[in-house]
């Protein structure tokens, strides 16, 4: 783990050519029945479980426990940072990392709104930094974690809060999870393009692609849920951590193989054929 070597083993780390795995959540409601942490212990769990099945390929970063939640606060207890804030917080960890010599980088992400940003701080850090990769990937859009979920679910709709987050709070630590308040919760308007759901699922046959509209939390939901956590077990939640990291090591292997290649200008000025 980067946050327990020594200034020393860090550049050995990145002269062996480590890859960095940098998981990023937020602090926002989840339920009358899960803790406001939820998407930092998932994410920092699947990325532990990622590490321990690639020790000697991977270095582990502190999971960024803030994110980009305005739409959660209405209710209390979620902490939101603004997006601009957040882009240029990810950008500097990933411009420090880079500057350490660090070229392989991989973002794993905890929480639905911070997909478009965090996908930007990557995007920014290649742009900036040519000699490095920096990837983005948020674990619910992992082919074996929707493969594993569409095995054993048994709700129409999981989303938040909802029998997938459950399960794996449930695996990770049960002590904090209320089971007694949990509550199934969908009463938000659904159509065959307005809906949303972790595990790519549709809540019936004619539904398409979702079209992507975040609208404020307390207008979809009485209490925080989006779908049935009363379907939640521990087993499910092993099964989503193991497939979740299953998958994200193959793609570790594949970005460490990736080459690196060169930029090459197509201006003519730039090449030395200009005026």
């Amino acid at each position: 783990m980067f946050a327990k070597l020594s200034w020393p083993e860090i550049d050995a780390a990145a002269q062996a050519g480590k890859l960095i795995l940098l998981p990023i959540a937020t602090i926002e409601d989840h339920g009358l029945h899960l803790p406001v942490d939820t998407d930092v212990a998932i994410t920092t769990a699947i990325c532990l479980e990622t590490a321990k099945l690639i020790p000697d390929e991977v270095l582990l970063m502190p999971t960024v426990q803030y994110g980009y939640s305005p739409h959660h606060l209405d209710f209390p207890g979620t902490v939101t940072i603004g997006w601009s804030t957040f882009v240029e917080y990810l950008l500097d960890i990933l411009r420090s990392l880079i500057y350490h010599g660090f070229r392989k980088i991989l973002i794993v992400n905890g929480h639905g709104s911070n997909g478009p940003l965090g996908e930007m701080a990557a995007r920014l850090g290649v742009v900036e930094h040519p000699e490095a990769q920096c990837a983005f990937v948020s674990w619910w859009e992992l082919a074996d974690v929707r493969k594993a979920v569409a095995a054993f679910r048994e709700s129409t709709v999981a989303s938040h809060a909802c029998e997938l987050e459950t399960s794996l709070y449930l695996a990770i630590d049960p002590e904090w999870v209320q089971m007694d308040k949990a509550d199934e919760d969908i009463s938000v308007p659904m159509s065959p393009h307005f809906y949303s759901d972790l595990a790519g699922g549709k809540p019936r046959s004619d539904f398409k692609n979702p079209v992507r509209l975040t609208e404020y939390w307390s207008t979809v939901t009485e209490n925080g849920v989006k779908g049935d956590p009363t379907k939640a077990t521990a087993a499910k939640g092993r099964i989503i951590i193991e497939a979740a990291a299953r998958e994200l090591a193959e793609i570790i292997q594949e970005l460490k193989e990736r080459p690196i290649r060169p930029r090459i200008p197509h201006q003519s000025h730039r090449r030395g054929g200009g005026v």
